[in-house]
């Protein structure tokens, strides 16, 4: 967050019993589905992308040359990303999505929908705004649903982060519940997958619950593996 253009952010955790949750089991994004402890989501700020890119790679260049970087973790799905559509469950009330990194939600779910092709991603985009997402929000522990398109890292990033794939057909969402995803999970979240497919616009290749992170603790860590 003391990056210049980041204006809300927050990190997440999954320990081992949301891990053992996710689907489908064999993930182009996670490999194995289950990879992956910690999600960290930044907002930054609309026409700055470029500025706080350059800035990025600079300051981990000179993190990295100080050893201030821990090299040893895998980067599962790392991607600066393009916002595509927010929708709501309910209308008008409660916070906006530009909101949604500073209200305290409970919980936070994962999905990454690869389109067939990319020119059906606008067709897969325009589905899943205008009548997918709003069906599974009506009466759901989900306030909202984000999604995005993932860019490609430039060509200059931290050696260690795996160039982005997916760019042109991929679509991230990000449900924010106001539940604990335990809670709600078996009611609203085994099935996101179906209703991709019975349409035949693309093909979920994760979803993946998390719960907030305690900033300053070491919570959750002994519930990791």
């Amino acid at each position: 967050m003391a990056m210049p253009w980041m204006y809300a952010g927050r990190r997440w955790v999954a320990p081992r019993d949301l891990r053992l949750l996710r689907y489908p089991e064999q993930s182009a994004v996670a490999r194995p589905v289950t990879a992956g402890c910690y999600l960290s989501t930044y907002w930054v700020t609309e026409g700055r992308y470029e500025d706080h890119m350059r800035w990025t790679v600079a300051i981990n260049r000179r993190l990295g040359r100080d050893g201030r970087v821990y090299q040893r973790r895998t980067h599962v799905f790392t991607a600066f990303q393009d916002h595509a559509a927010t929708v709501y469950r309910d209308g008008a009330a409660g916070p906006r999505d530009f909101h949604a990194l500073d209200h305290p939600y409970a919980g936070l779910v994962l999905e990454v929908v690869d389109a067939e092709s990319p020119e059906g991603q606008g067709e897969l985009l325009e589905w899943l705004r205008s009548r997918h997402l709003p069906k599974r929000l009506a009466g759901s522990p989900a306030a909202m649903v984000v999604a995005f398109r993932p860019t490609p890292l430039p060509l200059d990033r931290m050696s260690y982060v795996k160039q982005v794939e997916g760019v042109g057909t991929r679509l991230t969402l990000l449900w924010f519940l106001e539940e604990d995803p335990r809670a709600c999970w078996d009611p609203h979240f085994t099935d996101l997958d179906k209703p991709v497919t019975e349409a035949g616009l693309g093909r979920v290749e994760l979803v993946a619950p998390f719960v907030p992170t305690v900033p300053g603790t070491d919570r959750y860590v002994d519930e990791l593996r």
